[in-house]
């Protein structure tokens, strides 16, 4: 008991006068003059990390975290070393034990990671990426030349300076900069060098160095390999050089992957791009004088590429039982004898969807928060069942810089940070939400109406008012309507937001709206409200017919034809499957379509989706600015008129909105045109939201992986 009691009073002592309690091990047998230090290894299936005296087994579980906030660009690194410590307490109060970073951080990264292990006895690690510059990799189209070679050693030659302290890096625009100081070489637990690498780039770099058929370094060598392989081989052995000649430790080594150029064959994928040519790390062998081990590093999503939908042993399945992500996962890490980390999986908490997995609703995008917990639950799940070293969660934090393929061309790119936009699904990954207002939202869609007070009424009937204001993210609605019955009466707002264009009216109805509306927004019960564009306006129709994806519709490039589309996102091309030889055709799916629910994350009933709301005569309904063709609501930016030159933004004056009512008695009521105008804004107000899948991945982290 007194041996007990001395043991627990050491450990105290030790937290609280900062000692590190057997940080690192130092390799007895090495090859070299002086010992070699190592705090974390792998074998052949494993990570181990030195704890307290001994080899410990780490299931390694945590986050991905990038460089944005609201109001900046990822190159303008404007993270506060205060923002970092906050975060870094909830991700380890999450249950993680690992973040991975991408590329070279600012000093004040590096600082939050030492202040904060040492005060913690439960140190988090890091894995530490050296970022390739992608505008090189296509310009140049090889590996191998001089400036990208370079470049690369540059960077991880001052990394590894950096993590242990060494480091002063000049201003530079876009990089981060400054003096480092804070060793933190005991808590990076690997590196992951590169990124997802373009399979035009690694066939390039392939033809132009075609006698490069092996490397053999210090301490690794290749078997097999093609150039662009001996080429992450080179760059592996340099980081593991320079670091052991310098300070005399190592650690763990592993290079990005990707699905697309994995060591697999997936014959029935119908895009040859994303099957093209393997990048194997098994190719790339360790001699016994790194000790630490390497391993293997893949991104892998359940909806892309397009061959988890397709692939016949992924789909055939006795127990009648299809997950494809799972079958994927098991067919990948039988070809590796090196622990495999799964670097990056996830789902985004998206109101704009871009691609689907037809078999399990594991979509990019168009899930609620609380499902997207779920799911990535249930994906880490596999990736430990199936056998890997670990799963890492794309993202930790929203991005509103962030593109898509299928609503890049509606927006303005060098306005992106300034608002948020639920229809970009790459803006939704995260587990923390940023969302607008400083301390909280100016309204939510709950059907609590306490936020409304003092607000303008904008247009009016015999029975209803609308009001209407904004903020960064929405478009906010309030109805307030006598005796309203939402199964039998049918509500539409006209909006005029393009001067000398619209609809005049609405001919499905044989309504007049008093004005050109280019949009409607259509109340008609729970299941099938949504909102319309005029189909002269409709950017859906306009860019797909223009590509000869769909049919043109002669009536939808005339004027005032009194005929509103529903607002479609495109999911995919026409797909030829090569092994099946069947034809997917075109895909779409509506997103104008409206989601009844309650959509206050206070709420026991929150969905994260929700569009409108009703709490007896009232309705709340928020609408992103997309889906009204705003492209930049910060600078009151909208879609000019398409068919004059093409897809360009145009400064917005006000937008006219009227409302009409179908009564459930037959009755119609249509009320004055009024007017709603919002300020610009040059920084957005936000402030932070754990999602209700943090919550659901804390509990998950705990038990998967326990030890």
């Amino acid at each position: 008991m007194k041996k007990y009691f001395l043991t627990v009073t050491l450990i105290i002592v030790f937290i609280v006068i900062g000692i590190k309690i057997a940080p690192v091990i130092r390799d007895k047998t090495s090859l070299f003059k002086n010992d070699v230090a190592y705090i974390a290894k792998a074998d052949n299936k494993s990570f181990y990390i030195y704890k307290y005296g001994r080899w410990k087994k780490e299931f390694i579980k945590g986050v991905n975290l990038g460089l944005g906030k609201p109001g900046h660009f990822p190159g303008e690194l404007a993270l506060t070393k205060e923002e970092y410590l906050d975060w870094f307490k909830e991700i380890s109060n999450m249950n993680s034990n690992t973040i991975r970073v991408y590329t070279t951080l600012k000093p004040e990264f590096y600082e939050a990671l030492y202040e904060y292990n040492k005060k913690n006895f439960n140190p988090i690690y890091v894995m530490q990426g050296v970022w390739v510059n992608e505008e090189d990799m296509a310009s140049i189209g090889d590996a191998f030349d001089k400036k990208i070679l370079d470049t690369v050693k540059e960077d991880t030659k001052n990394l590894i300076d950096i993590i242990h302290g060494n480091a002063e890096l000049k201003e530079q625009r876009g990089f981060a900069s400054g003096k480092y100081t804070h060793d933190v070489s005991n808590y990076i637990s690997a590196w992951i060098l590169g990124i997802e690498w373009d399979p035009a780039f690694v066939i390039s770099t392939n033809e132009k160095n075609a006698a490069k058929k092996s490397y053999d370094g210090n301490y690794i060598y290749t078997k097999g390999a093609s150039p662009f392989e001996n080429w992450l081989a080179e760059i592996q052995d340099y980081a593991i050089k320079y670091e052991t000649d310098k300070y005399k430790m190592q650690r763990p080594t592993s290079f990005t992957n990707w699905v697309t150029t994995d060591l697999l064959s997936h014959p029935n994928e119908p895009l040859p791009k994303e099957d093209l040519v393997p990048v194997n790390p098994m190719h790339i062998l360790s001699k016994e004088n790194f000790k630490p081990g390497l391993f293997a590093s893949y991104h892998i999503y359940p909806y892309y590429p397009d061959f988890m939908n397709y692939q016949k042993e992924y789909i055939q399945n006795k127990s009648g039982e299809v997950n494809t992500y799972k079958a994927y996962l098991e067919d990948l890490i039988k070809e590796h004898s090196i622990p495999v980390l799964v670097a990056e999986f996830g789902i985004p908490a998206s109101r704009g969807k871009a691609h689907e997995n037809i078999h399990t609703g594991f979509n990019q995008g168009e899930i609620d928060e609380k499902s997207q917990g779920e799911m990535e639950v249930s994906m880490l799940q596999d990736i430990y069942n199936t056998g890997y070293a670990g799963g890492l969660i794309f993202t930790w934090q929203d991005e509103w810089f962030k593109r898509t393929w299928n609503t890049m061309d509606l927006d303005i790119p060098d306005r992106r940070p300034f608002w948020s936009n639920p229809q970009t699904n790459e803006q939704e990954f995260g587990v923390l939400a940023f969302d607008p207002g400083e301390k909280e939202s100016i309204c939510y869609v709950d059907g609590n109406t306490k936020e409304w007070i003092n607000s303008n009424n904008v247009s009016k009937t015999n029975s209803a008012e609308l009001y209407v204001k904004s903020d960064e993210k929405y478009i906010y609605f309030w109805i307030k309507k006598k005796d309203l019955q939402l199964f039998k009466d049918k509500i539409i707002i006209s909006i005029d937001t393009l001067k000398n264009s619209g609809n005049s009216y609405y001919k499905d109805f044989n309504l007049n709206l008093n004005m050109g509306s280019e949009f409607l927004l259509f109340i008609n019960g729970k299941d099938n409200s949504r909102v319309l564009v005029d189909s002269y306006y409709d950017s859906f129709y306009y860019i797909y017919s223009k590509l000869g994806m769909i049919d043109i519709n002669p009536n939808f490039d005339a004027k005032n034809s009194g005929t509103f589309n529903p607002i479609y996102l495109c999911l995919n091309r026409q797909l030829k499957l090569p092994q099946d030889k069947r034809v997917i055709p075109f895909t779409k799916y509506e997103t104008g379509k409206l989601f009844y629910g309650n959509g206050n994350p206070k709420n026991k009933d929150f969905n994260s989706l929700s569009d409108f709301y009703t709490n007896g005569d009232n309705i709340e309904i928020r609408i992103p600015w997309q889906l009204f063709n705003v492209m930049d609501p910060s600078e009151k930016m909208i879609m000019n008129d398409l068919h004059i030159e093409g897809i360009k933004p145009i400064k917005a004056q006000n937008f006219q909105i009227g409302l009409s009512i179908f009564n459930a008695d037959g009755t119609i009521e249509s009320g004055n045109i009024g007017t709603f105008n919002w300020d610009e804004w040059e920084m957005p107000k936000y402030h932070e939201r754990l999602k209700p899948s943090y919550y659901i991945l804390k509990d998950a982290f705990k038990r998967i992986g326990a030890s």
